[in-house]
């Protein structure tokens, strides 16, 4: 894989304005991304972990441009090696990126036009970016739908003749019609019934070994985050509090967010005596449009001290990883220790 970024993200900032009044006047501002630096490697993946409203989505759909980020740069590597600034493309401009940065949405169910067959679903990109003739066209309808486990002779049906994870298997389809580089998968396998969840998880490390795909996977799950991830960051209020090597991260957090979110992934063996204490985080997740001073998480975490409560950490690199804590270096935060139990999730998802 190329040392350089596919994309570089360097304080991406996107701010929901609250309006009030007859007039409309701003009043405030929800901040759903603030500030965020990623970066993702060529034919890797980046799981993107938070609990609701972290804004994990927000930042997925300003990656392919469905929201304008409102300050920051996305620094694309195009195929030829120059780099292009995203964030400050304008609407015309945006169509070569858009062919080569293609998004999966959560929901099977409503990401499908239901009016249309899944030739038309799926060839609606290629016509849009011209990709060639009617036939040319219908003959990769045929290929993608053979390629994502479809029979290519169901592209004349429509979508409520299939069942969620086929739906889902229509939406990958439709996210490869241009061949692109990166896909940014939004909870992806969230509303899939388990067993069909792993076969999902399957077809994306297969096409990414495949055409050296990268991806953006954005979840909620530990647990599958770690089957299918190189790097994870971790999002809380809209901003990135750690990030580093899967395996790293899993075994020792730096964040105590990190180690709540960690408390909650599943025992395969419940039977086993093993006893990892659940994480009750303080109160609920704070309003965006109102964030705590100092550190963001100070309400909800035991460790806090008064510096985390007037003063905003900085996402520093500590041990070859980022973190946002004033007391990373002095905490002995719990992960999942032992790895025959890492083993055994990804067994059992296999």
């Amino acid at each position: 894989m190329s040392t350089e970024p596919l994309l570089s993200i360097e304080g991406l900032t996107k701010h929901f304005p609250i309006r009030s009044g007859l007039l409309g006047r701003q009043v405030g501002a929800v901040k759903a991304v603030d500030e965020v630096d990623l970066a993702i490697e060529p034919g890797s993946t980046l799981g993107l972990v938070g609990e609701s409203g972290c804004g994990k989505t927000t930042l997925g759909r300003c990656i392919v441009r469905a929201h304008d980020p409102t300050g920051g740069r996305m620094l694309y590597r195009q195929p030829d090696g120059s780099v292009i600034d995203v964030a400050g493309l304008k609407e015309k401009e945006l169509k070569p990126y858009r062919a080569q940065v293609r998004m999966i949405f959560q929901d099977p169910h409503s990401s499908l036009n239901p009016r249309k067959t899944l030739r038309e679903i799926i060839g609606e990109p290629m016509r849009a970016h011209r990709y060639g003739s009617k036939e040319e066209i219908d003959e990769r309808v045929g290929e993608l739908l053979d390629r994502v486990g479809l029979r290519p002779e169901y592209a004349n049906r429509y979508p409520h003749a299939f069942s969620g994870g086929e739906r889902q298997r229509v939406g990958i389809a439709r996210a490869l019609a241009l061949s692109p580089r990166l896909v940014v998968a939004d909870e992806a396998v969230s509303a899939l019934d388990v067993s069909v969840r792993a076969q999902i998880l399957n077809l994306l490390t297969d096409l990414q070994e495949d055409s050296g795909l990268a991806y953006l996977f954005v979840s909620h799950d530990l647990g599958i985050v770690e089957h299918v991830s190189d790097v994870v960051a971790v999002m809380y209020l809209g901003k990135v509090v750690e990030q580093g090597p899967t395996e790293e991260l899993y075994t020792r957090p730096l964040h105590p967010y990190t180690e709540a979110l960690l408390s909650a992934v599943p025992d395969p063996d419940p039977a086993a005596k093993r006893h990892r204490e659940r994480i009750k985080l303080l109160g609920d997740i704070a309003d965006p449009a109102h964030v705590p001073p100092g550190c963001p998480f100070h309400p909800r975490c035991v460790y806090a001290r008064d510096t985390c409560r007037t003063e905003p950490p900085p996402l520093r690199e500590v041990g070859g990883r980022r973190v946002a804590c004033h007391l990373a270096e002095e905490l002995e935060l719990r992960g999942v220790p032992d790895p025959d139990v890492r083993e055994v999730v990804r067994e059992v998802k296999a």
